[in-house]
């Protein structure tokens, strides 16, 4: 007597129960906090860079004003306070992750309300303090916000809350330069900056509406920092001073590194920097150039503003979606893999419309659509990777080293593609770049067999995703 076949799996509802992911009270929190860690960063840059131009500020000026972002770049200098040392004032109130996100949106109002009132040709010195206290408090904000998205989410529910954060982020971007950019054409510039200062009071009440994470401390973290506690006592005779400042020093700094290798071994983890550093090297590398090749390929600055500007952000913020639920359905091994082979192909479609005798509009917004939908997959995958990585002991220092690691090899290499694309031509710089890919598929592939896709310290997520 035979047995009834089981009944089909209805794939249908499990795609529309992973899309319900984007529900949860988590993920939807993400999307307003994501808004208010994008808000400020064109403000600071290519914003204020119109309206000082606009003023008749000389443009040499104008660059070296732009090095308040380096701040962005040097994050991780001070992430081990905002890590260890709870807020002042706002800390017992809140915690320590919300206590530090709303004294940072804090310093994001003030910064941009004094830039609303300064004028760039009577007071251009306390504009640029403005600027760069807000290029300042938006950094610490990104440390602070990316610790209370990882220990407020399981990590297979991480792929969504960076979807919804990077939808929250490009729709600020479009605020902070084309929004802006209205306003101020209607207003004037002080009038948009205002505005602007408005519009960090999204994220203010987000923060307060949300709780504040409660991360589990590794037994392991504990032990390194008794060693720490013993390091302290043989040296007893040491100034008091002194031994506070090596104490601050070890557990901030020494303790979040050696946490990192002690859990995964001097090989795995240098293979794992590796991987970081080498995952993103494509889209680095064809990053500056992508402009002055459609400007070179006859298009105009109107077609490039339409196609690319409007529809690659529609296409950005649908990849950013796809990725979350990709992340949540496939896993973090397959998504990594599909998000290297589609930034591949995408740089393949370049080097294809780069050698059409006569590229066409319909050319340019596949190209566009399918590197817009990669990038989404590639950036978001590989920060769901890396939200894995850290210790609940210390998550905004170690996660802003990597996050630090993986832009700083692709841009010391973005700086040659110039020199690239004048010796061997568009159609071969495009394939030269997707090539660049191919080091981070081999790397991901050795870190599979050494499982370092189930990161120590990250089962207990797991498990407790499984339960909810």
């Amino acid at each position: 007597m035979s047995s009834a076949a089981p009944p089909p799996a209805d794939t249908t509802s499990g795609w529309l129960s992973a899309l319900a992911i984007y529900r949860q009270p988590r993920v939807l929190a993400m999307l307003f906090l994501g808004f208010s860690a994008g808000l400020p960063f064109y403000l600071v840059y290519s914003t204020l860079s119109a309206w000082l131009r606009q003023a008749g500020i000389q443009r040499s000026t104008i660059g070296m004003l732009a090095w308040v972002g380096i701040l962005f770049s040097l994050k991780f200098l001070w992430a081990p306070v905002v890590d260890r040392v709870p807020p002042p004032l706002l800390g017992r109130v809140l915690g320590r992750r919300r206590g530090w996100i709303l004294l940072a949106q804090l310093g994001i109002a003030v910064g941009l309300f004094n830039i609303s009132l300064c004028d760039p040709g009577t007071a251009l010195r306390p504009l640029a303090l403005s600027a760069l206290l807000t290029a300042f408090c938006a950094a610490t904000q990104d440390i602070a916000l990316d610790a209370w998205r990882i220990e407020s989410a399981p990590l297979p529910l991480q792929g969504a809350m960076l979807g919804a954060y990077q939808i929250g982020y490009r729709v600020a971007l479009a605020c902070g330069s084309a929004g802006a950019l209205a306003v101020a054409g209607r207003a004037g510039w002080h009038t948009s900056y205002a505005t602007m200062t408005a519009l960090v009071s999204v994220g203010i009440v987000t923060i307060l509406l949300v709780p504040e994470p409660v991360a589990a401390v590794p037994p392991e973290s504990v032990a390194r920092e008794e060693r720490v506690i013993a390091w302290l006592e043989r040296r007893a005779h040491w100034p008091q001073w002194l031994l506070h400042a090596g104490e601050r020093f070890l557990t901030a700094v020494v303790c979040p590194l050696t946490d990192f290798f002690a859990r995964y071994g001097t090989t795995l983890a240098l293979l794992t920097l590796a991987f970081i550093a080498l995952y993103r090297l494509t889209e680095f590398a064809m990053g500056s150039m992508v402009n002055p090749f459609y400007i070179d390929r006859g298009f105009t600055l109107m077609q490039i503003a339409k196609v690319v500007k409007l529809y690659g952000l529609v296409m950005s913020i649908f990849g950013v979606l796809l990725a979350g639920v990709l992340i949540a359905r496939l896993g973090l091994l397959r998504s990594l893999a599909l998000g290297s082979v589609l930034i591949i192909c995408s740089n393949l479609g370049y080097a294809l419309l780069a050698s059409a005798h006569t590229p066409t509009i319909l050319g340019l917004g596949a190209a566009n659509a399918l590197d817009n939908l990669a990038l989404a997959m590639h950036g978001t995958a590989l920060l769901a990777f890396l939200s894995g990585l850290t210790s609940a002991r210390y998550t905004a220092t170690q996660y802003a080293l990597f996050s630090s690691l993986y832009a700083l090899p692709g841009k010391i290499l973005e700086g040659t593609s110039g020199m690239v694309v004048d010796h061997i031509g568009y159609p071969h710089f495009f394939l030269y770049t997707a090539s660049l890919a191919l080091p981070g598929l081999l790397l991901l592939y050795v870190l599979r067999g050494h499982g370092a896709l189930q990161p120590p310290g990250v089962a207990h997520r797991l498990s407790a995703a499984a339960g909810t």
